[in-house]
């Protein structure tokens, strides 16, 4: 009877479980119907554009079937990977992407601390606006505005490191190297820090006031508030923001880096998605330049793997 009773058990069990989650369909009917648009959308414009990737393996040819053509194999990613250009472009789209990473994360995460603690409400909205609008800006306006602040003749910086003597003369900022990573790192703090700030900052107001008292009444400060409340309160959001973020390390822009690039520093300034414009589409390879997309998104899903395994190993928040 005992053995019986043992075998019964577990089918019960999935029965349970089978009921429960059909109960849960059930309640949430309405939100499954409004999710069914988004989910043909995603299939349609993210899913089915992916029987591209069979370019990677052929020699693709305008205007014939894209299963009428001369298969490859693993050609074209031989020919990717043995060409020292890509991998110099490789080597800038990680570098780029670590430094808009790090900046990103530190100066979203700072300035969203910052601004709670601003008390006046009139000033705080005031901040939050001036600095959302750069977010809205194309990036035709945001690199003029660079080139104008960075000029060597006319911009202000130049003029401000002159007139301190700081320097003897004019520095060409888009005539040297080792100044454009920078400089790209630099203007997408500018321009995304108060958008990336929103998801934070919400993320604090949902924080229970009942710790700030707690921690007042201790004897707490600012600076303790944000250390043992403010920032323990907004972890998981941190943590999944990060995850995505690792995610797109191998996304390290496009238009910035094309905009702002020149011959004399094309060393530097050439990204995984100019190398697609340029040697894959501009050249009519389309076969090539699918393989460099192939390429990136495999590192993006290994990435996005690794980043969440790090983070379930270490008890933190998630994707999956």
């Amino acid at each position: 009877m005992e053995l019986g009773v043992k075998n019964i058990e577990p089918n019960a069990e999935i029965k349970v479980k089978k009921i429960s989650r059909l109960e849960k369909m059930k309640k949430q009917k309405a939100l499954i119907i409004m999710s069914i648009p988004f989910v043909i959308y995603t299939l349609i414009f993210n899913y089915a554009p992916l029987i591209g990737w069979v370019m990677a393996f052929q020699r693709f040819k305008p205007g014939k079937s894209l299963f009428n053509q001369t298969w490859v194999g693993f050609e074209q990613f031989k020919i990717l990977f043995s060409d020292p250009t890509f991998l110099g472009v490789v080597r800038n789209t990680l570098g780029m992407s670590l430094i808009n990473l790090t900046l990103g994360f530190i100066c979203s995460i700072g300035f969203a601390l910052l601004l709670n603690e601003v008390r006046l409400m009139l000033a705080k909205k005031f901040i939050q606006t001036i600095s959302y609008l750069p977010h809205f800006l194309s990036w035709i306006i945001v690199t003029g505005i660079v080139m104008d602040v960075l000029a060597a003749d006319t911009g202000i910086i130049n003029t401000i490191l002159v007139g301190l003597h700081i320097v003897d003369a004019p520095i060409s900022f888009f005539a040297e190297t080792k100044y454009f990573w920078g400089i790209v790192g630099l203007t997408n703090v500018w321009k995304e820090v108060g958008w990336g700030s929103i998801i934070y900052l919400a993320a604090i107001t949902a924080i229970n006031p009942d710790l700030y008292e707690a921690a007042e009444i201790d004897g707490a400060g600012r600076i303790k508030k944000i250390l043992y409340v403010t920032l323990p309160g907004i972890k998981s959001t941190i943590f999944i923001l990060l995850i995505m973020n690792i995610g797109n390390i191998v996304n390290a822009g496009f238009e910035l880096q094309y905009l702002l690039g020149n011959g004399l520093v094309q060393s530097v300034s050439q990204t995984i998605d100019i190398f697609v414009l340029k040697y894959g589409i501009s050249l009519n390879n389309y076969s090539l330049a699918t393989a460099a997309g192939i390429f990136k998104s495999v590192i993006s899903i290994v990435l996005i793997y690794l980043a969440n395994s790090f983070a379930k190993k270490s008890g933190e928040e998630r994707l999956f």
